[in-house]
């Protein structure tokens, strides 16, 4: 498999990688780290695509300028390859996903469960931390080359995913990865800053507008909020502000399960689960034609939102011990 990618990659002639909209950090590390290795084997027929705006969080990482603005694909190679990351379906792509007949191959790479094997190459391995570990070890095994700003790319998309190493996911191996990346003299404390001490004005007030509205289930075994397009505008606040809220909600006494509703379009809403022990709610998710990992996972639903919320509720229920 390994030899097979990178025969597959000598081949193209335009080698194209892309990582999931509403980016988080494992989506980020991972893309920037394969990208700037494969560039510096490939040179100028590798190209980032930017799927979406990037939140201020990462611009700490350095080469953020490789990433290409969708436009550069009105002109796509015949004999291209894609690279998807973190993605576990075509639709994560966004926009690209319009214009995925124009690629020869797809090599899609990931980590979470739900992953329905859309490409040519699958790696997929739902017991790994994040993408960016997979990332890690498929440099090393095939030699490519890593710097400090890979390293650093990496160890952004490990912290990131794995809840700054205390989610279950985070194994002795993820411990070995995380370790010789430290040996590339990466910035920890500059990572650890931008990632877990640097929240923006905008982000504190639309969690403080959406701890307001969490309401409790199912003798306080679940918590859910929702968080409104107006609210959204109230607080000046972006997609990326959001990002920690449904976690918070999780890590109260007593809440096995919670879910942040967030609305994106007239009846149109993103839904955001956690569990803390044993529900898994990639199932939860995958009934709503979404998906993710046993403990992290989430979907896109329309509808009318009373409804949607009774429906989630009603089947949280069922699955609750």
């Amino acid at each position: 498999m390994k030899s097979d990618i990178l025969k597959k990659l000598d081949r193209s002639n335009k080698i194209y990688l892309v990582s999931h909209i509403n980016p988080d950090g494992d989506s980020i590390g991972s893309l920037m780290a394969l990208g700037k290795s494969l560039k510096h084997k490939y040179g100028e027929k590798v190209i980032l695509l930017k799927s979406d705006e990037i939140p201020d969080t990462f611009n700490f990482l350095n080469h953020m300028n490789y990433l290409s603005d969708l436009k550069i694909l009105k002109n796509i190679d015949d004999d291209s390859t894609l690279i998807t990351l973190d993605c576990g379906d075509l639709n994560r792509i966004g926009a690209i996903n319009n214009v995925i007949e124009n690629f020869k191959s797809i090599i899609n790479i990931d980590h979470h469960k739900s992953n329905n094997l859309f490409g040519e190459i699958n790696i997929v391995d739902s017991d790994a931390s994040s993408t960016s570990e997979i990332i890690f070890k498929l440099l090393k095994e095939n030699n490519l080359f890593i710097d400090k700003d890979i390293a650093e790319a990496l160890y952004t998309g490990i912290s990131s995913d794995t809840g700054s190493f205390k989610y279950e996911s985070t194994d002795a191996n993820t411990h070995r990865i995380a370790s010789e990346l430290l040996e590339y003299n990466i910035d920890k404390s500059k990572i650890i800053f931008y990632l877990y001490q640097n929240r923006s004005i905008e982000t504190t007030s639309i969690f403080i507008e959406a701890i307001k509205k969490i309401e409790f289930h199912y003798n306080n075994k679940v918590g859910i909020t929702i968080i409104t397009k107006n609210m959204m505008r109230k607080a000046n606040a972006s997609v990326s502000d959001i990002e920690g809220i449904v976690e918070f909600i999780r890590d109260t006494e007593n809440i096995e399960i919670a879910g942040v509703i967030k609305e994106i379009d007239i009846n149109k809403y993103k839904v955001s689960l956690r569990s803390k022990s044993y529900l898994d709610v990639s199932h939860i998710a995958t009934h709503f034609n979404g998906g993710g990992h046993k403990k992290a996972a989430g979907m896109v639903v329309e509808g009318n939102i009373e409804k949607i919320k009774y429906e989630l509720l009603e089947l949280i229920n069922k699955k609750l011990r």
